[in-house]
């Protein structure tokens, strides 16, 4: 009898398993239903799914989740589901755009509340939100704060808040907002409901943060690994960079990207040189005009631009899937940021490519931003700059030191995708080097961070080694015989290798791991590499004007002399002296540059397109040959073409010319002297712009003066004023005679 009743619970039991099986079955399959109606998937990624039902539970939720791996759809597809209006508050205007746009592709009635709305507009919006038509409202925090907003928002069925970009909480994120600090007080005005925070980039100290601002310590976190196996990331030395750039680009024509720089006069001086060296590209940063830099926003995403050049304004939530590369033209504020940035590459798990350029001059930039924040802000603004630094100089795999930056760790020993793996480093044996960091690390009790460690092990006695008795350690002064920069180089190894640890409660403070201790009881061989150099890179643009030493010939002197014969034949043959056909500085540039083109060589100082029809030809024939000879890189390659910024002065004078006025009444007319203004003529002309002064000559000189100095520059070796002026049959004139004349000698037979 008990056994029977045993077997009929048993079935129950089972029947219930089963029936539970079903019911989660079901609710699964409801779901995947949803994302398909909604959203067009058919199936989730990664921890979307799971995320998703833990909001609809109605539970505080903590995503963590990098770019490209689909945070949005976490809160979007809760919000389709549940009852009532969504607020996202997110710290961009053009992220929120973005975001609208797309929900409404989808047929979604999403809005965005921020400053570009009109009274009329924001009176209408609020309209449709208390009528419950709007299922996503993205609100900046800014706008949320405003006492009118909050009270708009109580009338409204709110299901639950999203905070996008919620790093942005924390004064340790990179992109830290004072206002974002105030969203937890925001929220508690509009009642009691779910909050979910989602962020791609947090180390731990930052999550901690988060959670604790919000009051959400007791939310279920979500975290989705970090790496981005796709993604190749590289830094080279800020040397020649418009050339470096320009070359990269020419290698991924037609590819879409985005470069990165730091000051908008940078971003608009890259994005001018691009569009002048045939690359479709357009500049974004806060302060362009509102339409112009939505035009440009959605230009990029139209496929009508290839390249946006922008601050970090740009990208945060863009959801371009086809970013082939991305370009840190300036080194970024933080490693976080720098994460953020590169995640916009490759979104659809295909080729993503990460540059960036460094140097320490970056980096001294960077630190006076921060002169004028407060003590602890400075602290914390150098402290991610040393971090940035670090990564950009050590030799060890940079998937590694990202992935260990934000507290996961990655086992293959090489990535195969970043130029430390494809490109290694020295390595020697750092088995004792190691040894001596841990032991430092122990005996000044854990206390401590890279500084002071590297102090304590130099044998450097500063301060604060003296005032923690830190002379009297065992360690003290055993690695004397390395450069600070050495065993920084150790300790950041050691600590990336998982010898040691950062104490998240005290910035900057490292202590010993278990690895580290068992290391120290136990021994065993470790292999280092040697550290990125970049201390001899010299940034171009700092130094391009500079005049190079007297003694230094930066041109290919074999070619030159090449150049030299053939003009000198060229001349003899039309009867003109060599220096009209080509100036030694021109012959000079085309020895430096080999064009091998029309186009390049006009682009060469001094020659023009007039030129260039009147002699070019033979010139790029023996180029040409040359460069074929000698397997050289030509023009096209290494040529960095700058915009032509013609001055208004110089055009209003080729008008003016054009127009046969008087020249003293044009140097009036700009409040110039003559003297000036023949300087620009000059200018002009040499450039390869023909003038006819013939109609101002002819009323100054007469013929037969007008012949004498024709016939001085026509059998002259040089076109030297001192010269002119120096020879006696040329005393009768004055110089403003003979620059006159000079003026047209070289405008009839050299343009």
């Amino acid at each position: 009898m008990l056994f029977r009743m045993l077997s009929i619970a048993e079935g129950k039991c089972k029947d219930l398993i089963e029936l539970g099986i079903m019911i989660v079955a079901e609710e699964k399959d409801t779901l995947k239903a949803q994302l398909k109606e909604f959203f067009g998937y058919t199936s989730f990624r990664g921890n979307q799914e799971t995320v998703i039902r833990n909001i609809l539970t109605g539970r505080n939720t903590f995503v963590i989740m990098p770019t490209g791996a689909g945070k949005s759809l976490c809160y979007q597809l809760p919000a389709m589901i549940k009852d009532g209006l969504a607020i996202v508050i997110s710290p961009l205007i053009a992220l929120m755009k973005n975001q609208v746009d797309q929900l409404n592709a989808y047929g979604i009635h999403a809005r965005f509340m921020n400053s570009t709305l009109s009274k009329g507009e924001i009176t209408r919006l609020k309209k449709d939100c208390i009528s419950g038509s709007v299922k996503l409202l993205y609100v900046a925090p800014e706008s949320l704060n405003k006492e009118e907003n909050i009270a708009f928002l109580q009338k409204v069925n709110v299901s639950f808040v999203a905070i996008d970009e919620a790093h942005c909480i924390s004064e340790w994120g990179h992109d830290f907002r004072p206002e974002y600090r105030k969203i937890k007080t925001m929220i508690a005005q509009l009642g009691d409901m779910p909050v979910i925070a989602l962020t791609a980039t947090a180390t731990p100290k930052v999550q901690l943060d988060i959670q604790k601002n919000l009051q959400m310590e007791e939310a279920d976190v979500f975290i989705s690994s970090f790496n981005r196996r796709n993604l190749y990331y590289e830094v080279r030395p800020k040397k020649e960079t418009k050339k470096q750039l320009i070359r990269f680009l020419k290698d991924h024509k037609g590819k879409s990207g985005i470069i990165y720089c730091l000051s908008r006069k940078k971003v608009e001086e890259i994005a001018q040189l691009l569009s002048v060296n045939g690359f479709r590209a357009a500049p974004y940063h806060a302060g362009l005009d509102p339409d112009i830099r939505v035009k440009n926003q959605d230009d990029f995403l139209n496929e009508e631009t290839d390249i946006i050049v922008a601050t970090i304004a740009f990208g945060m939530g863009i959801d371009k899937p086809d970013v082939r590369f991305v370009v840190h033209y300036d080194v970024p504020k933080s490693l976080e940021g720098y994460y953020q940035e590169t995640g916009r590459s490759g979104r659809d798990g295909l080729e993503g490519i990460c540059l960036m350029f460094y140097s320490h001059n970056d980096l001294n930039k960077l630190e006076k931003f921060n002169k004028d924040k407060t003590v602890q802000e400075r602290e914390n603004a150098r402290v991610l700059l040393q971090e940035m630094e670090f990564y950009a100089e050590s030799p060890v795999c940079r998937r590694r030191q990202l992935l260990h930056y934000f507290g996961e760790e990655f086992m293959e020993e090489n990535c195969g995708s970043c130029d430390n793996c494809v490109h290694p480093r020295e390595r020697y044996d750092g088995t004792e080097a190691v040894k001596t960091v841990v032991q430092a690390v122990k005996q000044t009790n854990e206390r401590f961070g890279l500084n002071h460690l590297v102090n304590v092990i130099r044998g450097v006695e500063d301060e604060y080694v003296k005032s923690y008795g830190h002379f009297d350690l065992p360690i003290y002064g055993k690695g004397g015989d390395e450069e600070a920069d050495f065993w920084r180089s150790v300790v950041r190894q050691t600590l990336i290798y998982q010898y040691l640890e950062k104490d998240i409660d005290n910035i900057g403070v490292l202590r010993l791991s278990e690895k580290g201790k068992k290391f120290l009881t136990k021994p065993h061989s470790i292999e280092l590499a040697r550290d990125h150099d970049f201390t001899t890179a010299i940034e171009d643009e700092e130094v391009s004007s500079e005049r190079a030493p007297a003694n230094s010939k930066a041109y290919d002197e074999k070619l030159f002399e090449m150049l030299k014969t053939l003009r000198k034949q060229v001349a003899k043959h039309k009867n003109l002296p060599p220096y009209v056909i080509f100036q030694d500085p021109s012959l000079e540039e085309m020895a430096t540059t080999y064009p091998t083109n029309n186009e390049d060589l006009a682009a060469v100082n001094g020659v023009g397109m007039g030129k260039v029809n009147k002699f070019g030809k033979e010139f790029l024939e023996v180029i040409q040959k040359y460069v074929d000879d000698n397997d050289i890189e030509t023009a096209s390659d290494v040529v960095v073409k700058s915009s032509v910024n013609k001055s208004k002065i110089k055009i209003f004078i080729i008008q003016q010319i054009d127009r046969k006025v008087d020249l003293e009444e044009i140097a009036q007319s700009k409040n110039i002297s003559f003297e000036e203004m023949l300087t620009e003529i000059e200018n002009i002309c040499y450039s390869g712009t023909k003038l006819n002064l013939d109609y101002y000559i002819n009323d100054v000189l007469d013929d037969n003066k007008q012949d004498q100095i024709f016939d001085y520059f026509l059998n002259s070796e040089t076109d030297s004023l001192e010269d002119a002026m120096n020879d006696t049959n040329n005393a009768d004139f004055s110089e403003e005679e003979i620059r006159l004349m000079r003026i047209k000698f070289l405008s009839e037979y050299a343009n």
